[in-house]
């Protein structure tokens, strides 16, 4: 019978791996549970004999002390490793996770509207107070970023701002050298800052939605995968984020003219890519599919700077099956505007690309195609949020403050969001229509033709043989057969066999503002 490994054999054969480990006692207990980048080097670090002498903490002088023993888990990602991490955590409840100070939840924004100066804090504590909060966010590196550029974009202050009241009750948001950096007005009004706080409320809810997006994506293919500890863990993190966008209070608007700055970041649009004139009508696309599955593409549809959900449009790539982000941006654009030159319907001001030049030139050569003179078109290359054009002229950075830039971040965000709930309704439906899989006998012609004479796998559990029997290709044996699968009992269906808890299907990844939404036609 072989020898269990001694705890120093176990620190020698750590992977350099992301993961989460599990300290224990004597008696087999789980003492400590710690996430880690690298396995090897952040476990090693607890016993290297200069770290033990210099350890400040007697609580993690007195941990170490008692490890006899640990376990590993290894994940794919430092995120992966963060989320089993909370699991774990909540299922052992280790003594020493449970007494040391440093909490484990994900950070939150927090706007408290009742200061003067309000400024975007991270907290992990979200208190029943008058504070709007933004969160959670898993990706805290990605937040902490996304606030730099909120400060640099919009001129507002962070938690560490130290502004300084004036004689005439202005304030000084910045010394001179923050202010060359940002390049906004140091010296504000405090009327004038809180419409600063407004937009960028108004940009952090867009990349709270975003993110929002990007999670239910993960979660989608952990339970596709059927990785259903992962995907529970994803689906608290979504709902969690999802009441909080649902909860959230706006401040007041103090600003009656907002409006008029709408179409003041048109006209300078307008000046700064050279149009005739603002671009009243302005549409933009986005392609979005996960690993070259899914590809899907949608435009958004604005109208004098505010979103026009009407003309909203989703499409479905159908010339081809991959991933080639070029061939599928030319198709959707040839499909937009053959439509709306055959219905005889002006083009928009402006077309925006979510892409750089390969994008550009793949949309004008869908006008091309359609023998169409294009309308001015631009790209918005996200890295940097240079704007990309189709002729001589080079790229184009404008400031992060500029009206006009945020306009485009919009319009882009938009697109980006609309593209990812499309998305994500079309894994859900495949998810749901999988259970056919599982039926013997049922090709996929006669899937479609199921599928596409009742609508929905909902009717069709519904369905009476005889309804079952219209279908071609159904005689009497296989439609009775057919519709005892469907009937059986819930314990025997895939979706029901899946634990309560881990069910991250339909109800999970229907995005929280759907409902509202109304529906765009598949052009």
């Amino acid at each position: 019978m072989s020898k269990a490994p001694t705890l120093k054999e176990k620190l020698r054969r750590l992977p350099d791996k992301p993961g989460v480990y599990l300290m224990k006692d004597r008696l087999g207990r789980i003492i400590y549970v710690g996430k880690a980048k690298s396995l090897k080097k952040r476990v090693s670090s607890y016993f290297q004999r200069g770290r033990i002498r210099t350890l400040s903490q007697p609580k993690i002088r007195a941990l170490i002390d008692m490890i006899e023993d640990l376990d590993t888990i290894e994940v794919k990602s430092e995120p992966e490793a963060l989320l089993l991490e909370g699991k774990l955590i909540k299922q052992w409840r280790p003594r020493y996770n449970t007494d040391f100070t440093d909490d484990k939840r994900f950070l939150l924004v927090r706007i408290d509207p009742t200061e003067e100066l309000p400024r975007f804090r991270l907290t992990r504590i979200k208190k029943d107070d008058r504070s709007r909060y933004f969160g959670p966010f898993a990706h805290s590196g990605l937040l902490r970023k996304t606030l730099a550029q909120m400060r640099r974009q919009f001129g507002i202050l962070l938690g560490d701002g130290t502004p300084e009241r004036l004689a005439d009750g202005t304030w000084r948001l910045y010394d001179d050298v923050r202010q060359e950096l940002y390049g906004a007005r140091t010296i504000v009004t405090p009327e004038d800052y809180r419409r600063r706080v407004e937009d960028a409320c108004t940009f952090l809810e867009g990349k709270s939605r975003e993110w929002l997006e990007t999670l239910r994506a993960e979660m989608t293919t952990a339970a596709v995968n059927q990785a259903f500890e992962k995907a529970a863990e994803l689906r608290d993190v979504v709902f969690a984020l999802e009441q909080t966008l649902a909860k959230t209070r706006r401040f007041e608007r103090l600003d009656p003219t907002r409006p008029a700055r709408d179409l003041d970041a048109l006209r300078e649009l307008g000046e700064v890519l050279r149009l005739p004139g603002p671009p009243r009508t302005m549409e933009c696309f986005d392609i979005s599919h996960i690993s070259g599955t899914f590809v899907v593409a949608s435009m958004v549809h604005f109208a004098d700077g505010r979103p026009d959900k009407d003309h909203y449009r989703r499409f479905q790539i159908k010339s081809f099956i991959g991933n080639d982000d070029f061939r599928a941006m030319e198709e959707v654009v040839g499909r937009r505007y053959r439509r709306l030159a055959e219905e005889g319907k002006p083009f928009p001001d402006l077309v925006v690309i979510d892409g750089g030049r390969g994008q550009i030139s793949a949309a004008l050569k869908a006008f091309i195609g359609l023998e169409a003179m294009p309308p001015p078109i631009i790209g918005l290359a996200k890295k940097h949020e240079t704007v990309i054009f189709p002729d001589e002229r080079p790229p184009l950075n404008l400031p992060l403050s500029s009206p006009a830039l945020n306009l485009l971040q919009r319009l882009r965000d938009e697109a980006h969001r609309f593209a990812n709930t499309y998305n994500a309704k079309l894994r859900s439906k495949k998810i749901r229509e999988s259970v056919l899989d599982d039926f013997s006998g049922l090709g996929p012609v006669r899937r479609g033709a199921l599928l596409a004479h009742f609508g929905s796998m909902e009717r069709m559990r519904r369905a009476t043989v005889a309804e079952i029997r219209e279908v071609e290709g159904f005689g009497p044996k296989l439609a009775a057969e057919l519709q005892a699968f469907l009937q059986r009992e819930p314990a025997d269906d895939v979706e029901a066999s899946v634990p309560a808890e881990e069910q991250v299907i339909e109800q999970v990844i229907k995005p929280a503002d759907e409902a509202a939404e109304k529906p765009a036609p598949e052009s």
